[in-house]
C-alpha cells in the first residue's frame, strides 16, 4: 500500500511551521546570540546541532509515536490544550508591551565547535515547540486514507525541518545585520513582534478549536 500527501497538509504544515520558526523561542534566541557573540561559524555549528535535534523528533515520529495517543485519547486532548496554551503564551510573551526581541540577545562566552554542536542539539531537544509540533500539530495532517501513516509523518516532518533550517540558515547568516537594523528602528521591531505574536495566536486558537481526534495505531 502506498501513500499520499494533498497539498493542503504541505500548506498546513509550512505555515504552522513558519509560524513557530519566526517566533522568538529557545532555537532562535540561542542562535541569534551565539552568531552574535562568537561569530557566523558557531550560529551555523550550533544550527546543524539543532538540525540533529529535528531528525531525533523525526525519528520518533516515524516510529509511531503518535499510536500512543490513539491508544491514550485523554493524552492527545492534554498535550494538545496544553500545546495551545504553551503557543498562546508565547503569543502574549511577544505582543505584550516591554516583550523581548531574539535580535537583543545576551552576550554568550566563545566555545569550542563540539560544545556549540551539542548545545544546539540539546537546545533544540528540550525546546517545547518542538515537540508540541511533532506530537499535536503534524498528526492533525495526516490522513490514514491516504496510506502509510508512518510515511505521511515522515515526510510532513521532513517539510518543517526543510522550512525551519532554511529561515534559521538565514537568520545565522543575517543575525548582525538584523540585530543593528532593527535596533535603530523600534517601529519595525515592534512590526515584527506583531506580526509573529499574530501568528503564533492564531496558531493556538486553531489548536485548542480542532476537534480532530487522535490518529489510529
Amino acid at each position: 500500500m502506498g501513500f499520499m500527501i494533498g497539498t493542503t497538509a504541505i500548506v498546513g504544515v509550512v505555515i504552522a511551521a513558519l509560524g513557530l520558526v519566526l517566533t522568538p523561542g529557545p532555537n532562535m534566541m540561542y542562535l541569534v546570540s551565539r552568531t552574535v557573540s562568537q561569530g557566523r561559524r558557531a550560529g551555523l555549528v550550533s544550527l546543524a546541532g539543532v538540525a540533529v535535534g529535528f531528525l531525533c523528533y523525526l525519528a520518533a515520529a516515524a516510529a509511531g509515536i503518535t499510536a500512543i495517543f490513539a491508544v491514550v485519547p485523554d493524552l492527545y486532548l492534554a498535550l494538545k490544550m496544553a500545546g495551545a496554551l504553551y503557543i498562546g503564551w508565547l503569543a502574549w510573551k511577544t505582543l505584550r508591551p516591554g516583550g523581548t526581541s531574539a535580535f537583543a540577545p545576551r552576550e554568550l562566552p566563545a566555545d569550542r565547535t563540539g560544545k556549540l554542536f551539542g548545545m544546539g542539539l540539546l537546545t533544540n531537544l528540550l525546546n517545547p515547540k518542538i515537540a508540541i509540533m511533532y506530537m499535536a500539530l503534524i498528526p492533525q495532517f495526516v490522513v490514514p486514507a491516504h496510506g502509510r501513516v508512518w510515511l505521511q509523518s515522515l515526510c510532513l516532518g521532513g517539510v518543517q525541518i526543510a522550512v525551519a533550517l532554511t529561515v534559521n540558515g538565514l537568520i545565522v547568516l543575517g543575525a548582525g545585520a538584523i540585530a543593528a537594523f532593527l535596533g535603530d528602528r523600534p517601529l519595525w521591531l515592534r512590526a515584527q513582534r506583531w506580526v509573529t505574536g499574530t501568528m503564533l495566536g492564531a496558531i493556538a486558537v486553531l489548536l485548542a478549536s480542532d476537534r480532530a481526534r487522535p490518529l489510529p495505531a
